[in-house]
C-alpha cells in the first residue's frame, strides 16, 4: 500500500462527507421555496381551496404568487388540459397548528375528504423546499407518488422555479412513468457518491494534506449549519425513524398525525363501503370486502390513537383487496401509512435468529437491500417509544399480525380476528398491563 493512501482516503472521505452535507442541507432547508408565515394557524382552509378547485384545476396561494406567477398558472391549466387527466395542483403555506397542521400528506388527506370520491390526481408543495408531494385516488395508476417525488432529485431541474417542477410532475403523469424516472434518479445520485471518494482517492496528490483540511474545515462548519438547521425544522420531518424515538418530539407529532389520520381513516372506510355497494354481486371476495368494511367501523368507533386508526386504513385495504380480480399485497409492514406493498421479502430482526417474510413498499425494500434500518412506525407501550411490532402480540392485533403482513394464509384476515374479538382482547390485556397507548 504506497505511503499517501492514508491522504487520499482522508480527502475522499472529506469530500464524500461535504457532499452528503450539502445533500442534508438542500433536503432539510429546500431550494428555491418561498418565504413561509410562521405563526400557527395562518393560511386558507380546505373549504377555500375545494371552491377554487372547482373554478380551476390550479390554486395557488397569494404566499406563492412569486414563485408561480398568472402566466405560469394558465400555462400549467393548459398543460392539464392536454393531459385529459383530473390534475389538481394546490400551492399553500405548511405551518405547524395550520388547517393541515403543516403536513402536506393531511393536506391531500383532508381534500381527498372535501373533493370527494372520484377519481383524482393532487400534486402539492411539500414542507421541505422544492419537493413535491403526489397523491392520486382511488388508486396510484399513474404513478404520482414517485413522478412527484422523482422531480427533486432530476439533475435539470437543479437550479429550475417551482412552476417548472410542477411541469415536470405533470409530465411524468401523463407518461405515466414516475416510478422508473425516480428509481433510474436515485440510483445515479447513490452512483455518484459511492464513486467519488475511489476517484479522488486515485487523483490525490502532494497538496492532499492542505485540500482535505480544507474540506474537512467546511464539512465541520456545515455539520453545525445542519444541526442548527435540523433544530429549527425537525418538528416538520414525518416520524420515520431508525429505531431511535426522542418521546417528546415523537407525543407531539402524535396529537398532530392523528387529527389527520382519523379523516383519512374514515374516509378510506366510506370509499370501501361504496365501492362494496357498488360491486357485483358475483365478485368472489364480496363476503370477505364486507367482513372488512364491518370490522373497519368497528375499529373506527373504537380508536383510541395511532395504530388503531392504521388498522382502519389496513382494514380497507383488505377489503379493496379482496374486490380486486386478482387480490393485492398489504400496507406496508414497517409502515402502513407508506401505502400497499409492492412486494414481499425476509427481514431478520437485528440481534435476533428468527426471520419474516413481510410485505414491504419500494423505500423500505431499498433500505432493506442497502442493509439499512427501515422507517418504522413507533408506538408507545409501558412508558417507552418503540417499534409498533415489537409489543407484545397478546398486546396488540396490528403487532401480531404486522396489519396484515404476518397473516398465515388467505382464509386468516384481519377482519376475522376482529371478528372473533381479538381486537377487543388485546386492548383489555394491554390495559390491564399498563400499556393502553399502544393499541
Amino acid at each position: 500500500m504506497s505511503s499517501d493512501r492514508p491522504t487520499g482516503t482522508s480527502h475522499g472521505l472529506a469530500a464524500g462527507l461535504l457532499a452528503a452535507l450539502l445533500l442534508a442541507c438542500t433536503a432539510l432547508l429546500g431550494a428555491g421555496s418561498p418565504a413561509r408565515a410562521e405563526t400557527a394557524g395562518t393560511g386558507p382552509t380546505a373549504t377555500t381551496i375545494a371552491e377554487a378547485l372547482a373554478a380551476g384545476p390550479v390554486y395557488v396561494d397569494p404566499s406563492y404568487a412569486a414563485a408561480v406567477n398568472p402566466a405560469q398558472q394558465q400555462a400549467l391549466v393548459d398543460q392539464i388540459a392536454a393531459t385529459g387527466l383530473p390534475i389538481n395542483v394546490v400551492l399553500v403555506p405548511l405551518n405547524k397548528g395550520d388547517a393541515f397542521d403543516g403536513d402536506s400528506r393531511t393536506l391531500a388527506a383532508v381534500l381527498r375528504e372535501r373533493l370527494g370520491r372520484q377519481q383524482r390526481i393532487l400534486i402539492t408543495n411539500n414542507e421541505y423546499g422544492k419537493w413535491l408531494t403526489g397523491t392520486e385516488w382511488p388508486t396510484d395508476a399513474h404513478q404520482t407518488r414517485d413522478a412527484a417525488s422523482a422531480v427533486g432529485f432530476l439533475k435539470e431541474l437543479d437550479d429550475a422555479g417551482l412552476a417548472a417542477r410542477i411541469g415536470k410532475a405533470v409530465e411524468l403523469i401523463k407518461a405515466g412513468n414516475g416510478t422508473a424516472v425516480y428509481k433510474a434518479e436515485t440510483a445515479r445520485i447513490d452512483n455518484e457518491y459511492s464513486a467519488r471518494p475511489e476517484a479522488e482517492e486515485h487523483a490525490s496528490g502532494s497538496s492532499s494534506d492542505s485540500g482535505s483540511g480544507t474540506l474537512i474545515a467546511i464539512a465541520a462548519g456545515l455539520v453545525l449549519a445542519v444541526v442548527g438547521a435540523g433544530l429549527l425544522v425537525r418538528h416538520r420531518l414525518p416520524r420515520h425513524t431508525s429505531f431511535t424515538f426522542p418521546d417528546a418530539v415523537f407525543a407531539a407529532e402524535e396529537a398532530a398525525d392523528e387529527a389527520g389520520l382519523r379523516r383519512q381513516a374514515a374516509a378510506e372506510m366510506l370509499a370501501l363501503g361504496e365501492a362494496v355497494e357498488h360491486a357485483d354481486g358475483a365478485t368472489s371476495g364480496l363476503s370477505r370486502a364486507l367482513d372488512a368494511y364491518d370490522a373497519a367501523g368497528r375499529v373506527l368507533d373504537a380508536a383510541r390513537g395511532l395504530p388503531d386508526l392504521v388498522g382502519v386504513l389496513a382494514l380497507a385495504a383488505e377489503g379493496r383487496s379482496a374486490l380486486a380480480p386478482t387480490p393485492g399485497l398489504p400496507l406496508c409492514f414497517f409502515d402502513p401509512r407508506h401505502g400497499t406493498a409492492v412486494r414481499r421479502t425476509t427481514w431478520r430482526p437485528l440481534g435476533r435468529r428468527e426471520r419474516a417474510d413481510v410485505a414491504v413498499c419500494d423505500d423500505c425494500g431499498q433500505a432493506l437491500r442497502a442493509r439499512r434500518s427501515p422507517q418504522v412506525m413507533a408506538v408507545r407501550h409501558r412508558g417507552r417509544t418503540v417499534p409498533y411490532f415489537e409489543v407484545p402480540a397478546e398486546h396488540s392485533l396490528w403487532a401480531a399480525t404486522g396489519y396484515g403482513s404476518l397473516l398465515s394464509g388467505p382464509d386468516d384476515t384481519l377482519a376475522a380476528r376482529v371478528g372473533t374479538g381479538e381486537f377487543s382482547r388485546a386492548r383489555l390485556q394491554s390495559d390491564d398491563h399498563g400499556g393502553a397507548a399502544a393499541d
